[in-house]
């Protein structure tokens, strides 16, 4: 154990450095299943409540490429409390948005908040948590988020049945911001609570801030020098990605679609992220004791089932109840394959100098997510929602042949457990 390791204790600084996290995880949870239920109730069509919705995740995608160079100017804290700040006003957008296309504005705003808010918090974690406990922070962190998904729903479910009101729930992130930028502002820092791993002039950068920089300002040189890797293993990744961001906005549409009531929809999503969020460990497990393949084959080819399954219920009469099952089966597959994206990046990174091509493999995922809503939304637009989710099924299937070919080529198994 190294003398950093030692002096960092993850409970003196848990308080400061989850509760943000937290607090902004549970409100997106929150508003994330009821996007496309607020679309609908301003007039938007179903194909257009996909889109709608989709475009949380394209803020996110859009905002990847400037986070690196707004967090390294203005710090971690600053960069999280106005990203909380401009999450505000995207939620009152959509609070008071008149029509969808005012929603749609207000989502947009929320996205690019999440993607600046989101890096700054792992800049810290690069900054501060030494290298032989780094893993298990983040796995901490993304359980943090996870936790936030699950819990969310649960609470536009109450809020929506109490007020009669879908567009309730965007006070529920809200608050969520409001609280989060509260405890930055008078919780102590971590920052000054931890020695920084190399002194640094007040105007000089955290490691953290300059891995964060390093990905922004390099990610389209990088792409072009890893293209091998990246059209290969990658375009499994982003189709990883696709089947995890299409049922976020599937489920719940296909709620509206069915006639199931908004506050029914956020707790059927919310049950479902239950299941997600206590399958986060068991992935861990799987994947240092047999191998990334036994979490990433299971996810893909669970997750298109699911789809494919789905795409066939659509006129039964049991229709409600085949969504429900499908729902969380979908979460069992999506929970196995926990943290899969960031362990192959991991693997694959180039370990004296990983933040190019993390930052390159993190735009790869986040592409493939902000693209499968809006093919959700241009097939239900020229056809049906049936087919979008028949669409979404094949290419899990496609996602799952490409990772059965390059994950053993690119990753091969080396225990870390023992049995």
């Amino acid at each position: 154990m190294t003398q950093q390791t030692a002096s960092f204790s993850m409970r003196s600084v848990a308080l400061s450095a989850f509760l943000p996290a937290a607090l902004f995880a549970i409100g997106e949870g929150a508003i994330i299943p009821i996007i496309p239920v607020a679309s609908d109730n301003l007039g938007a069509t179903l194909a257009l409540s996909a889109f709608v919705a989709s475009l949380i995740l394209v803020g996110e995608l859009i905002g990847d490429i400037p986070s690196g160079w707004l967090v390294s100017r203005v710090g971690e804290r600053r960069a999280m409390i106005g990203a909380a700040l401009v999450s505000v006003i995207g939620l009152v957008v959509c609070l008071v948005s008149p029509n969808f296309v005012v929603l749609a504005i207000g989502v947009f705003l929320i996205g690019l908040s999440t993607a600046v808010f989101a890096l700054a918090r792992h800049a810290f974690m690069t900054s501060f948590v030494p290298p032989e406990i780094r893993a298990r922070a983040l796995s901490s962190l993304g359980g943090v988020f996870r936790l936030g998904y699950f819990v969310g729903p649960f609470l536009s479910a109450g809020l929506i049945h109490l007020t009669g009101s879908v567009q309730s729930a965007f006070w529920i992130h809200i608050v969520g911001c409001l609280s989060a930028a509260a405890v930055l502002l008078f919780i102590k820092d971590p920052a000054s609570k931890l020695a920084r791993p190399t002194p640094r002039a007040s105007h000089a950068e955290t490691p953290g801030e300059q891995e964060v920089r390093r990905e922004a300002q390099g990610l389209f040189a990088t792409l072009v020098k890893y293209r091998g890797v990246l059209v290969k293993l990658g375009s499994g990744a982003a189709l990883i990605g696709a089947m995890r961001a299409g049922r976020q906005v599937i489920l719940p549409l296909w709620a509206v679609s069915i006639g199931i009531g908004s506050s029914e929809t956020a707790l059927i999503i919310g049950i479902a992220g239950a299941i997600d969020f206590g399958l986060f460990y068991t992935s861990g497990q799987i994947m240092d004791r047999w191998g990334r393949m036994w979490s990433a084959m299971p996810c893909m080819v669970g997750l298109g089932i699911s789809y494919v399954v789905l795409s066939f219920t659509h006129a039964l009469p049991t229709n409600v109840a085949w969504f429900v099952g499908v729902a969380m089966f979908m979460s069992v597959a999506n929970g196995i394959g926990s943290g899969i994206l960031m362990t192959l990046g991991a693997d694959l990174a180039d370990k004296s100098d990983p933040a190019p091509f993390l930052g390159a493999w993190r735009f790869t995922g986040d592409f493939g997510s902000a693209a499968a809503p809006l093919l959700i939304s241009g097939i239900t637009a020229i056809a049906t929602i049936s087919l979008a989710s028949g669409v979404m099924g094949v290419l899990g299937f496609v996602g799952a042949a490409i990772l059965l070919r390059y994950v053993p080529r690119y990753s091969p198994h080396q225990p870390h457990l023992k049995r």
